[in-house]
């Protein structure tokens, strides 16, 4: 066992301590072998620090390959440039989101309602067929704080000599260490604060901004960035350097609210990992050439490699627990031990519960193909919605003054307000018609040429014969069309207001 997990092991303790630790914590109750422990906890007792240990392997590899390009895509975004403009800029002010080719309006926010819902229903896909790897692999928790652990790693080296480092005492090689460590970890932090907030604000003209000037006049030094943006990237920066540098499993095992709810969605046959306690147990130290077997042990050697480098320090082999993330780090360290001791792997595995007593799993079932098809429905409607997506807003307003209408002659006016949004990356030329019952006609319409995402408000004149009228109310649809794309065209229906001595 690992030194963290025998400083929690039970001890004999008299009646009062007891009663202590079960009115500050709790119980809990552990089957090992054939003996049954009690072990108290302190729900007040500070966490120790987790020492992970470095090791090598397939799904250590897999962490590197799958975090690599997402830092690289996170980092590069808001540099990659568009068409003049960033290729995705959350821009707050003007109430626009530009995403690569496209730009999405207010009016569009239930499709973004719709893409986090979707995104959501992904997760709880995955989460039936392969569990919790979304938390080992791609969420950016996991992903910064293994950046972080690697400047660890090279900045004070592996576990043993971080261990013996933070006992002794400072010295000129401990300050060069820890000092290096930190101002990487501060040199990162940063990155990532100017990064996320140049996803809102242009993020050339925000590090020209955090870059200090020179008044040539009156020789004060002063900065251009808003107040606002200079918040938010050093927020940003400091809430990075906490959670990846300090809080790490903290975070997934209490803050997190996936952890806490993702076992619902587990079954007997959802892939995770198990440590395999038929062929494990019982556990315990031997020399290579001893026939452990004979002696009725099992393949595990109680090295704690497994526990050594689990990020979240949990041991896998007291079952199924909520703080794993199935990063799969105990599967290499175990692997690792099985090629040294020469027994056969996966005593530690990706697996389900089913394959375990079984041996089969069911990748075919109710619950799985329930959630494929409906995401699969879901994706293809929304990417349908977004595909035919018009890029034309048009929102007609009726005159609600004291005059509803007005009578010329023998012709019935109405007067409309018409708001055209030109939400195309391209300027346009629009054209006003109307249409309805009888024969309208409009006055004081006229062809409009609006530059990208500009919004103009034009009133308009509709007129009739009123001997055409045969109600008081009647319906008419008015229509923006795009002189250069006819299929950008937009229409809204309203009313159209006539005296009521009209006949019937």
């Amino acid at each position: 066992m690992s030194d963290n997990l025998k400083a929690n092991a039970a001890t004999p303790a008299s009646a009062t301590d007891k009663a202590g630790a079960q009115g500050a914590g709790g119980v809990i109750a552990s089957d090992s072998g054939a003996k049954e422990a009690v072990r108290y906890f302190d729900l007040y007792e500070s966490e120790s620090k987790v020492y992970t240990r470095k090791i090598t392997g397939f799904f250590q590899r897999l962490r590197r390959y799958t975090g690599l390009p997402l830092i690289a895509g996170y980092l590069l975004m808001p540099w990659l440039m568009i068409d003049g403009r960033p290729a995705m800029l959350f821009d707050l002010p003007e109430r626009k989101f530009h995403i690569l080719w496209m730009t999405f309006w207010p009016q569009d926010g239930m499709l973004l309602a719709w893409a986090l819902i979707i995104s959501a229903f992904a997760l709880f896909t995955v989460t039936v067929l392969v569990g919790r790897v979304w938390c080992g692999f791609t969420c950016p928790q996991t992903v910064w704080t293994l950046m972080f652990m690697s400047v660890e790693h090279f900045c004070e080296g592996d576990r043993n000599k971080r261990i013996k480092l933070d006992r002794q005492r400072w010295n000129m090689e401990k300050f060069l260490r820890k000092g290096s460590k930190h101002f990487l970890w501060v040199v990162i932090a940063f990155i990532t604060g100017v990064t996320f907030v140049g996803y809102f604000t242009p993020i050339r003209e925000l590090l020209l901004g955090l870059w200090p000037s020179r008044d040539p006049v009156t020789g004060f030094v002063f900065w251009e960035i808003h107040y606002a943006a200079a918040f938010w990237t050093f927020f940003f920066a400091g809430m990075t350097y906490l959670n990846a540098g300090w809080m790490r499993e903290q975070v997934c095992k209490y803050m997190c609210p996936y952890a806490r709810f993702q076992s619902v969605m587990y079954d007997r046959d959802t892939l995770a990992v198990h440590y395999d306690a038929k062929r494990g147990e019982k556990r315990g130290h031997r020399k290579p050439d001893e026939d452990y077997k004979a002696a009725g042990m099992g393949d595990c050697i109680d090295c704690s490699w497994c526990v050594q480098v689990c990020p979240v320090d949990i041991d896998i082999r007291d079952g199924l627990q909520y703080e794993c993330i199935n990063c799969g780090l105990c599967v290499d360290a175990c692997d690792a031990v099985m090629d040294k001791m020469e027994y056969p792997r996966g005593l530690i595995r990706f697996t389900s519960e089913d394959s375990l007593q079984s041996g089969e799993t069911k990748f075919v079932r109710p619950r799985l193909f329930g959630y494929t098809l409906v995401l699969a429905a879901m994706v293809g409607v929304f990417v349908y919605t977004v595909s035919h997506r018009l890029p034309l807003s048009v929102d007609v307003i009726r005159d609600r003054g004291a005059r509803l209408y007005r009578i010329s002659g023998d012709q019935v006016q109405n007067v409309y307000t018409v708001k055209i949004n030109n939400m195309d990356r391209r300027s346009h030329t629009y054209a006003i018609s109307v249409e309805g019952e009888h024969d309208y006609r409009l006055r004081g319409s006229r062809s409009i040429e609006l530059e990208e995402g500009e919004i103009f408000t034009l009133p308009v004149r509709v007129s009739v014969d009123k001997a055409a009228l045969t109600s008081p109310r009647n319906e008419i649809e008015i229509t923006v069309t795009a002189a250069t794309d006819s299929s950008i065209s937009a229409k809204q229906k309203t009313s159209f207001i006539g005296p009521k001595s009209v006949s019937q």
